[in-house]
């Protein structure tokens, strides 16, 4: 028997492959499925089940593409209701992979068609337990994703609490866990750095599953502090369900060179934007008015979904030649499809007198600035949980994800100094900003990570207003 985790950062996503004897199963495979097929044609083994944990939200999956190439059946829990052919399990319905096999326990709660799978040794041992977004490491998946408007939250987490007691806490403590996702999701709250844990130590350590804990409690602190989802959450579940179509054709749009004149051409369609993926120490230098950084050295597709929104924006790139195929593959992973090409030459075809900037200084230069200006400005784009344990006396928190509702954080008069964590937030909202008609912003390189070791005072009180 052999289980390999296929752990995507970008996403903190897990997808998984199983294979006993000759025959192997994926559990939530990504929308490139080439990897996995390798995988199994070099271990001689055929690709028998595609198994879906649930309709996924944050990422569009490989489930269809894979069936297609390897002649899979593709199985979902109870409830599940696709436009395309497949098992729609029964709660405990068993599968055969080889010798070994594995249980769907339905698990409803995050969505009510989620399901767990846990997985059986050759001698029928209970091994493991892949629990998509039911069970993370320290957490579990939040309870306002599922497309049914007649559902609840309270409702899904009243489901979710009596799964996890009925399916989940009574497994044996040495059973392995699988989750569906790592720290930085946005399908949780407060998961661990870990990706690979066990139902003992779950039981020990992760809220959600005290035993002290009365199902109202449960719903009280599941949902607090929720954050609402991003926009394009809704768009990747509906793609999921009804079946997403091969990356290939995303991957050759984006490759395909557009001369000077046709990019402009395009870009004068409204619903049209300008995608920079370059690092952000190369945009400050140089990009194309109205252009919005996201840079692919970063958590490059979950932030396009934030910042971008819908699905079927058109994008035009500005990218390294040698990047075009990641930048195309790693759109495509959350269902931002509609790329018409890049632009040829890079940003090196464009007038290099028309090309905007943005004011980038070091963080000593910003601790010289504020030691002898005291109305200077600070916009802190992080988290709220980041800003409530450290941050800069007298800055203003104006969170990157909901950045276009906060416009009265930033003054007109005098000059924002911006900053994120590390400095690849910061020049995401200073191209925003920009690109909005806010053009006094100075990008702190480095981020707060940099500003810590000056002397600027720093504050660690949550902020009544945040």
């Amino acid at each position: 028997m052999k289980v390999k985790q296929i752990y995507t950062n970008c996403l903190s996503q897990g997808a998984y492959y199983i294979e006993s004897n000759g025959q192997a199963a994926i559990i939530d495979p990504l929308r490139e499925v080439d990897s996995y097929i390798e995988m199994a044609s070099e271990r001689g083994a055929k690709i028998k089940y595609v198994f879906e944990t649930h309709f996924h939200a944050d990422f569009v999956g490989g489930h269809l593409s894979l069936a297609k190439q390897t002649g899979a059946q593709i199985v979902f829990g109870p409830t599940a209701k696709t436009d395309f052919e497949a098992i729609i399990a029964k709660d405990n319905q068993i599968f055969e992979i080889g010798n070994i096999s594995i249980k769907v326990l339905h698990t409803p709660g995050h969505t009510m068609e989620s399901s767990c799978y846990l997985l059986s040794d050759e001698q029928g041992e209970n091994k493991a337990i892949f629990t998509g977004d039911t069970l993370f490491l320290g957490d579990v998946g939040r309870p306002d994703l599922a497309q049914n408007s007649e559902l609840t939250k309270q409702d899904l987490a009243e489901n979710l609490f009596d799964s996890l007691r009925t399916k989940i806490i009574s497994l044996s403590d040495d059973v392995i866990v699988y989750p569906g996702h790592g720290a930085g999701s946005a399908c949780g709250k407060k998961m661990s750095t870990e990706t690979i844990g066990t139902i003992g130590h779950e039981k020990a350590t992760n809220y959600a599953l005290r035993s002290d804990m009365n199902k109202q409690e449960f719903i009280d602190e599941l949902l607090d502090g929720i954050l609402p989802p991003p926009a394009y959450f809704s768009q990747n579940v509906r793609l999921n369900i009804q079946g997403p179509s091969s990356v290939d054709m995303v991957i050759k749009r984006a490759l395909k060179p557009l001369a000077l004149s046709d990019f402009k051409k395009i870009l004068s369609n409204k619903n049209t934007i300008i995608l920079d993926v370059r690092h952000q120490k190369e945009f400050v230098k140089g990009f194309i008015p109205n252009s919005i950084f996201i840079g692919i050295d970063g958590a490059f597709a979950p932030w396009v979904g934030a910042i971008i929104k819908t699905v079927d924006t058109s994008i035009l790139l500005v990218c390294d030649k040698d990047r075009l195929q990641e930048t195309a593959t790693r759109l495509s992973r959350v269902g931002f499809d509609n790329i018409l090409g890049h632009l040829q030459g890079g940003i090196n075809a464009w007038d290099v007198n028309d090309l905007d900037t943005m004011k980038s200084i070091s963080s000593e230069n910003f601790a010289s600035i504020y030691k002898n200006d005291n109305a200077i400005h600070i916009v802190d784009v992080r988290k709220a949980s980041e800003y409530n344990s450290q941050h800069i006396s007298g800055a203003q928190l104006a969170p990157l994800g909901n950045l276009d509702k906060q416009h009265d954080k930033f003054t007109s008069i005098n000059e924002n100094f911006v900053h994120c964590a590390a400095g690849y937030r910061s020049v995401i909202a200073g191209s925003l900003l920009k690109k909005q008609g806010i053009n006094n912003v100075i990008n702190i390189e480095g981020g707060f990570g940099a500003i810590k070791e000056t002397a600027i005072p720093l504050s660690d009180f949550i902020c009544p207003t945040t």
